[in-house]
């Protein structure tokens, strides 16, 4: 089997997300895919492609697969490791094509005949009232999710304490999510994401508001940078203190991006992102390193379907598993790039696809409906965060 054909596939779905899909041909007529998305940096993304389609044109998977390798400390960062990644997760994707099973299969089988989910209602919830983030909620549990995510901080940001407003945006933001467990009941799962937006002493207080709200785990309050690892390490200890785990690390790249926060206990859960942390195979390694050091793995899955069906195989197959995001209701194009398919829910568990390869291919005629467009500067998270 050789490569014939590379291609970007991008997919606008609304005014802050385009899906950032990769198809990698073989001569039989197979296509592989792979989801690259980072909204804001398909134009960059496409430059680095262009440098690599040249490597791959002619080539087997075997002998690409070692050329794929994501370097934490790599100058082209999240740009350049998203690519290897989707063009990492597409040819595992066509191995397992060729072989006319599915990519779980491929990896070495799967360790769990289903996989839990949470859904991640924060894009699909677009009234940004307590109401309105509740109604979410219920619908998210209504179709048969038993937990859920919610970013509620819009407009925090730790530097901006003394300004006016700030108390009131992290006042309205615990409203949200008092609502949602008012709304779903004690039995429901609840996160909340941070998105960085906290100092350490702000973490703190946050905590104790948020504390018989009885979360299932509080994600990224504070940064997640070397500078910040001493006072992560004493958020981490709090929340311990409240039985509460503490989740983050999305953005990291490799086993080795990972290692200071599995090997030091810096968090209780793990998010990578097979998007960023170089596909299928540093995913699984990662798994592994969170198995032997007692840390949760729990992929990080807020994008488009193709990253979906991708870490729905991986969390099959992976040594360590807790729970895996959804996106829930950002858009209907989410079915719909993808034929209509949509992995089944059972119990708040996806099942297992049963087609060769991911399962599901890409709809041309949608893509070609919803092509590129760029977003807004402001579209997404403020820049400061990280």
């Amino acid at each position: 089997m050789k490569i014939s054909s590379v291609e970007a596939k991008i997919c606008h779905v609304s005014e802050k997300t385009n899906w950032f899909f990769l198809a990698v041909g073989d001569e039989h007529g197979h296509v592989g895919l792979g989801e690259a998305t980072l909204n804001g940096w398909e134009m960059p993304q496409l430059s680095f492609l262009d440098a690599w389609r040249k490597r791959l044109m002619g080539q087997s998977p075997q002998a690409v697969f070692p050329k794929l390798v994501v370097y934490p400390h790599g100058a082209g960062g999240l740009i350049a490791s998203s690519v290897i990644s989707a063009l990492e997760q597409a040819l595992t994707d066509l191995c397992a094509q060729q072989e006319g099973v599915p990519v779980y299969e491929w990896l070495g089988g799967a360790r769990r005949e289903a996989v839990r989910v949470y859904a991640n209602i924060n894009r699909g919830a677009r009234d940004r009232n307590p109401e309105g983030i509740a109604k979410a909620a219920l619908h998210a549990v209504g179709q048969g999710f038993g937990a859920v995510k919610i970013a509620p901080f819009d407009g925090v940001y730790w530097a901006d304490a003394d300004k006016p407003g700030f108390k009131a945006l992290v006042q309205k933001g615990i409203e949200r999510v008092a609502a949602i467990r008012e709304a779903v009941g004690p039995d429901i799962d609840v996160m909340v994401d941070c998105h960085w937006r906290f100092n350490e002493h702000q973490s703190l207080a946050l905590l104790e508001q948020l504390k018989p709200l009885k979360l299932f785990w509080i994600e990224c309050p504070v940064s997640e940078n070397p500078h910040g690892f001493d006072a992560l390490e004493r958020v981490h200890e709090a929340t311990n203190r409240m039985q509460l785990r503490l989740s983050g690390a999305e953005l990291q790249i490799g086993e080795r991006g990972f290692a200071p926060f599995i090997e030091s206990h810096r968090l209780d859960v793990v998010m990578p992102d097979i998007k960023y942390a170089g596909g299928y195979a540093q995913m699984l390694r990662i798994a592994e390193l969170c198995e032997r050091e007692s840390v949760h793995f729990s992929p990080h899955n807020p994008s488009g379907p193709i990253c979906n069906l991708a870490s729905l195989h991986l969390c099959a197959s992976a040594k360590a598993f807790l729970i895996l995001e959804h996106q829930l209701a950002e858009s209907p194009l989410y079915e719909a790039v993808v034929g209509g398919y949509k992995p089944r829910l059972m119990n708040g568990c996806f099942q297992l696809p049963q087609g060769p390869g991911l399962g599901a291919g890409l709809d041309q005629r949608v893509l070609d409906q919803h092509p590129y467009e760029a977003l807004a500067e402001n579209a997404n998270l403020d820049p400061r965060l990280g």
